[in-house]
């Protein structure tokens, strides 16, 4: 069974490189390093061969239909239909079995520190698979899952992976919000962070000489450069955002952030909390954040519209105000 569980997630693996468009036409040591890097963390040969990738390739053509066909002129692989793709085809017993034996191996990890942030998507994907059989197609009638819509530049994560790992420039095009207009950057990655289902890059910004956020949805033509950086830059990412909420971090130094809800109000902020840093007075509806104020902190307060009033500091207060002004006058207009 472990050897049947390789070759399907093989499958997988060879379907997402020719389908990849930034990096077409993948060659079959291409692929098979994939395979490895991804199955073994390694992509010497230890493990999957050459060979191994062909009998894969024949077996996604007879058994999957997919219609994979080699370029000469290109010398790799691709897709005859470019919109077939494997993740189209329904889940075999084979497949859902696979998922089922990761999952409860995950399972067993949950706990472990290294795990402990996953702890949620872990225990989605076993409810799932735990209710669903490959001839299950009606499932949905009466099982409603959370949709999470991406928002995109996924594509770029294995990329910017390894040049964060070998400290390589890159640079790319970003669009602004404001003007949609793309301009090019050139920059050292860092760390990369997942944000309510959005991809961010720090890096450090040749031209602005400072950390900077990029998020993976509004970058596009990404490239490498040959230069490799000769100065070690300190990053701790658990230092780096420990004092704000989201993504947005600035020089500010955090303050401490007071606010009074109702009753209802603080029961969800009690189950969900805000930040690490909240506290609630005792015998109050009243509570406590050391934060810095961003955008992620004013929005989350919005959210709670009517439900919530901020206290201190008197600069939050006044930009929660105003935000609400805005809203009146849209309504009244």
């Amino acid at each position: 069974m472990p050897h049947i569980k390789n070759a399907l997630i093989r499958f997988r693996i060879i379907d997402r490189m020719i389908r990849n468009p930034y990096n077409p036409f993948p060659s079959k040591s291409d692929l098979r390093e994939a395979c490895e890097e991804s199955l073994f963390g390694s992509s010497y040969g230890e493990h999957i061969c050459d060979s191994t990738i062909e009998k894969d390739l024949f077996a996604m053509r007879m058994d999957h239909d997919a219609p994979i066909k080699y370029s000469k002129r290109n010398e790799g692989y691709y897709y005859e239909n470019p919109d077939f793709s494997i993740n189209d085809i329904p889940l075999s017993e084979d497949e859902l079995s696979a998922i089922r034996f990761a999952v409860q191996t995950l399972q067993q990890f949950q706990e472990v520190p290294y795990f402990k942030e996953f702890g949620n998507a872990i225990d989605k994907i076993a409810n799932r698979v735990s209710i669903v059989s490959p001839d299950d197609e009606d499932v949905s009638k009466y099982v409603g899952f959370e949709t999470i819509l991406s928002a995109g530049g996924t594509h770029y994560l294995p990329d910017l992976l390894s040049a964060i790992r070998n400290k390589t420039f890159v640079t790319f095009k970003y669009a602004s919000f404001v003007s949609g207009i793309s301009k090019p950057r050139k920059v050292l990655p860092i760390y990369l962070k997942e944000y309510r289902n959005r991809w961010y890059l720090i890096s450090m910004d040749v031209d602005k000489n400072d950390l900077i956020t990029y998020a993976l949805d509004r970058i596009t033509d990404l490239a490498f450069l040959e230069e490799i950086a000769t100065e070690i830059i300190a990053f701790n990412a658990q230092a780096f955002f420990a004092d704000t909420i989201g993504i947005t971090t600035g020089k500010n130094l955090p303050e401490t952030v007071r606010f009074e809800t109702n009753d209802v109000a603080a029961k969800y902020i009690d189950s969900q909390p805000i930040h690490a840093s909240q506290h609630r007075i005792p015998d109050s509806f009243i509570f406590e954040l050391k934060v810095q104020v961003n955008e992620e902190l004013i929005r989350t307060f919005l959210g709670y519209l009517g439900e919530i009033k901020v206290l201190e500091p008197a600069h939050l207060q006044e930009k929660i105000m105003n935000r609400i002004n805005k809203q009146l006058e849209i309504y009244q207009s």
